[in-house]
């Protein structure tokens, strides 16, 4: 082989590589930090819901799971996870499930650093007698 076309061939990737980039902003992902676990508990009535806040440290995986419902451990109620707005103290749902059962929940990713909420809530109306709840959120 000729050295100019062993030469071209040697710097073809790196000119691939320049071409792929868009100069754009160098953007530093947050880390990834460490899960931590939440017990959330709570008594749920007919129609009713209690709303819980907590907060992320970093990006990661989060899930919320329905570990108790007392008396009735088969009763399906609602569970979602959103972001907590500081101005109007309220919730903002992103993920929900309104058929959640013992063992069940949901699950998404959060990008960073934040203020989080849990909503446990009689989602169709199911609770007739009060229940006693327990959720499980683990979070980074």
């Amino acid at each position: 082989m000729h050295s100019r076309v062993r030469t071209a061939l040697l710097w073809l990737p790196a000119a691939l590589l320049v071409a792929g980039c868009d100069n754009g902003p160098i953007v530093t992902p947050t880390p990834i930090g460490p899960s931590v676990t939440q017990t959330f508990t709570g008594s749920l009535t007919r129609n009713g819901g209690d709303t819980h806040q907590f907060s992320s440290l970093s990006r990661g995986t989060i899930t919320a799971t329905l570990t108790s419902v007392n008396p009735d451990s088969s009763l399906a109620i609602g569970v979602s996870l959103g972001t907590w707005n500081i101005s109007t103290s309220s919730c903002q749902i992103i993920l929900a499930n309104d058929n959640a059962t013992v063992g069940t929940g949901v699950t998404g990713s959060v990008s960073g650093v934040g203020d989080l909420c849990l909503r446990v809530y009689d989602a169709k109306g199911n609770v007739t007698t009060s229940q006693n709840y327990s959720v499980d959120v683990v979070h980074p």
